[in-house]
């Protein structure tokens, strides 16, 4: 039975090997990921869908938002259906890896460790990573928080850039680490928490949706860029979906699915 379960365990180990290199060609370790999407017709999208106005459920509990409707009209010109499905954003690589889903698009921000662990795109929009407090908090600046309690996503950016603010994260008294940004607002209502470190574009929809009940500092954690991930060697479908997303700026397609969700158009694809 040992000598199985060895077995076993090894089979397994080669396997996700095999799996983390990428939609590449056996024989000739070709990239083969556009290749991969044509043959199946379907791109399957990854998302946390508590991430509005990015991609969220709406009250009819369709997935719904700015990178959801990108990813359709990307999927339009590509001539494949999309497929929406939300992941554990704590197991996102692990999912784009077994190839449970193909991509990761849905306000991801880049970082380095990212950057190993994937293949990104090009930016597509600029954000920040901001503290949110109640309207009528008595919290002004990040030094405020000093003993306070700050809520965040796990394995999110903003997770991330407290990190990298000592100063801010050792004043605190503690940082609590929730599911999504949705539980982690509510919380902040009951008073679960003295504040949220969330991405701005985020914040904003938030302030907009419910208007007079939060305000967000003026001071920021962090200056970021959104990006979409793709298994570790997946050039040719980055690429792919790139081409695409610089033809809707082209023609105009980008600006009208931004200014329906902001307002105006706040990408940065050239």
């Amino acid at each position: 039975m040992k000598r199985i379960g060895k077995v076993l365990s090894l089979l397994l180990m080669l396997s996700m090997v095999l799996s983390a290199c990428g939609s590449k060609s056996a024989s000739t370790g070709e990239d083969t990921s556009l290749k991969y999407i044509k043959d199946k017709g379907e791109l399957v999208l990854g998302l946390d869908a508590s991430f509005p106005p990015m991609g969220f459920k709406d009250d009819s509990g369709n997935i719904v938002g700015f990178d959801i409707d990108l990813a359709k009209e990307v999927c339009s010109r590509m001539g494949v259906t999309l497929k929406l499905q939300p992941v554990d954003w704590n197991n996102k690589e692990m999912e784009l890896t077994t190839k449970n889903i193909d991509l990761i698009w849905n306000g991801l921000s880049y970082s380095q460790d990212r950057n190993d662990k994937m293949t990104l795109s090009e930016s597509y929009m600029t954000n920040r990573q901001v503290m949110v407090v109640l309207k009528d908090s008595s919290i002004q600046t990040l030094a405020d928080l000093k003993g306070k309690t700050v809520s965040l996503q796990s394995g999110s950016t903003a997770s991330e850039a407290m990190d990298k603010n000592k100063e801010v994260k050792d004043s605190l008294k503690e940082v609590v680490k929730i599911d999504d940004n949705v539980k982690a607002m509510m919380d902040l209502q009951v008073n679960g928490s003295d504040a949220v470190a969330m991405d701005e574009v985020v914040a904003r929809y938030y302030s907009e949706q419910n208007q007079g009940k939060y305000r967000i500092l003026d001071e920021t954690l962090s200056d970021e860029q959104y990006v979409v991930g793709f298994r570790k060697g997946d050039q040719q479908l980055c690429d792919e979906v790139m081409k695409y997303l610089k033809e809707m700026k082209n023609d105009g397609k980008l600006a009208e699915i931004s200014t329906k969700w902001f307002g105006s158009d706040i990408t940065t694809i050239k």
